[in-house]
């Protein structure tokens, strides 16, 4: 059977190694068989890890999307709806953050964040939801955040965002629920991303990877259908980063 899959912001980082995940995942599951649509806003990007994805027997569907941006989120829906009709998961992963002291935010740090963290993430899960309300199927993964719910010092317009996102993904169950839609939280700690920007050797010995997300979120969709993953959280081992 095939499962349609978005995964937005897979051109790195987490979207990325879940993406590959769930391509990897047929080796051991014969039966499933995922059309991977694959959602950035770097072609390049997503030819290399399309290429990646079908040379482990996937199949895959790139588009081009800054979810910024409410043309490009139409345009990711409508072509869903229009090539497939249906829709079996969404991975909101794709994010950004400005950070900083709280002084030194700015209006455009605000809008930058909460376009894609929040208003792209919720008109993107109001279209897909609407096609698996009526399937009565599907699996909705939001990447949050341990920021999500523990606030830090210099990530003020980022842990807003994040908390936004957790209320959205407690307004969904109420939904999804009544549907048999799945909806999971993924909380991680700090990930070596391309979100970090250069970190030290000493720095990066203390984070998680991207495939340590990946591998939970694939293992969670592959549950049977009467079972729900609500809540993944994820941190190094040695607990969160500390900042100063």
């Amino acid at each position: 059977m095939k499962h349609i899959i978005l995964v937005t912001g897979a051109g790195k980082g987490i979207g990325r190694a879940i993406a590959l995940e769930f391509a990897r995942a047929i080796r051991h599951h014969p039966d499933f068989e995922p059309v991977l649509v694959l959602s950035s806003r770097t072609a390049a990007d997503l030819e290399s890890i399309s290429l990646e994805c079908r040379a482990e027997g996937a199949l895959t569907d790139t588009i081009t999307a800054d979810l910024s941006n409410m043309a490009d989120v139409q345009r990711l829906t409508t072509h869903i709806a229009e090539r497939y009709g249906r829709v079996d998961c969404l991975v909101n992963n794709a994010g950004v953050g400005r950070f900083g002291s709280l002084s030194d935010m700015t209006e455009e740090d605000f809008d930058y964040t909460m376009s894609t963290n929040l208003k792209g993430t919720f008109f993107l899960t109001q279209a897909l939801f609407a096609i698996m309300e009526r399937q009565r199927s599907g699996h909705i993964f939001f990447i949050t955040s341990v920021a999500a719910t523990k606030a830090f010092k210099h990530s003020s317009i980022y842990c807003m965002s994040k908390f936004g996102q957790r209320g959205l993904v407690e307004t969904m169950r109420l939904y999804a629920r009544k549907c048999n839609v799945r909806v999971t939280d993924v909380q991680p700690g700090a990930v070596h991303t391309p979100m970090w920007g250069d970190v030290s050797d000493q720095m990066q010995a203390l984070m998680m990877m991207p495939e340590d997300i990946a591998a939970p979120v694939v293992q969670a969709y592959l549950q049977p259908a009467r079972t729900a993953v609500e809540e993944i959280v994820l941190r190094p081992t040695g607990g969160d980063l500390q900042e100063e």
